[in-house]
């Protein structure tokens, strides 16, 4: 994964709550987020463009039953304890 190996310390946060998977209303209550835009531009975006957290529907982003869920490259980087 190289560059993507250096995690900003909310994605790292994320890959260390994110189980299974989980709503944004779940992934935001287990941080102590209240704020949507933050979480979604500096959390779940930031994860979702590095290749580490996927949506469930990714043709329904918008979707009420959109949940998120770890990439083989998530599962990786936070079973070696990189950043999280």
């Amino acid at each position: 994964m190289g560059a993507s190996d250096q995690v900003t310390p909310e994605v790292a946060r994320l890959l260390g709550v994110l189980q299974e998977t989980m709503s944004r209303h779940e992934l935001m209550q287990a941080l102590g987020l209240k704020d949507e835009k933050h979480f979604r531009q500096q959390y779940q975006q930031a994860a979702i463009a590095q290749g580490l957290v996927e949506m469930t529907l990714p043709d329904k982003p918008r979707s009420s039953k959109q949940r998120y869920r770890l990439t083989a490259a998530g599962l990786r980087l936070k079973a070696r304890g990189a950043g999280v």
